[in-house]
């Protein structure tokens, strides 16, 4: 594998931004224009209830939280859509709310190619299981791409994918697990 990403995304509408426990949006800048502080090791922002506010209101239907069978469906779908694309998923755990995935591709395909098809191929195997959401999608826009540069990186990455707190789902790459060492519960749980 060539590449190496962390990637993250939330299901619709449990994540919004204004959240108090923080999110990366655009933001106006004070200056006239827009900034999303995003950076790895900066301060990201948060608690802004006005914005959150707006956002809770524009929602067209009920937030969405994942429950185990969806987890379950959602993760075989990754495996194939990684298969099938000759990527190499590391980790992922499925939470009620947001999914975090580690996965290595070849070549250096952009990394907005890559969630889009994790979530657009688990969409079409959620919908065809329990129907399109009133809200007509299951995940929000866009997530979070993060490029891993080292093995370090990956192996650091595989550890925070599986130490989630409340996930539905976890797995991770068997030849990881003994670099990992102990931990919280490895596999899928």
């Amino acid at each position: 594998m060539d590449r190496f990403w962390l990637l993250t995304w939330t299901t619709y509408g449990t994540w919004l931004p204004g959240d108090e426990r923080g999110f990366v949006s655009e933001v106006n800048d004070g200056q006239g224009g827009r900034v999303i502080h995003n950076l790895p090791g900066t301060p990201h922002d948060a608690g802004w209830n006005r914005l959150e506010f707006d956002s809770r209101r524009r929602l067209v239907a009920k937030p969405i939280y994942l429950v185990n069978e969806q987890a379950a469906i959602a993760f075989a779908q990754f495996e194939e859509t990684a298969a099938y694309r000759c990527w190499q998923l590391i980790a992922v755990s499925v939470m009620a709310n947001h999914v975090h995935l580690a996965v290595g591709v070849p070549g250096d395909p952009q990394p907005e190619d890559i969630l889009r098809d994790f979530k657009s191929y688990a969409s079409r195997a959620l919908n065809r299981a329990f129907g399109r959401p009133a809200s007509g999608t299951w995940w929000t826009e866009s997530g979070s791409k993060r490029k891993l540069k080292d093995e370090a990186a990956i192996l650091s990455a595989a550890a925070y994918v599986r130490d989630q707190e409340f996930p539905l789902l976890t797995w991770i790459r068997p030849e990881f697990l003994a670099e990992l060492g102990s931990g919280k519960a490895p596999g899928k749980s």
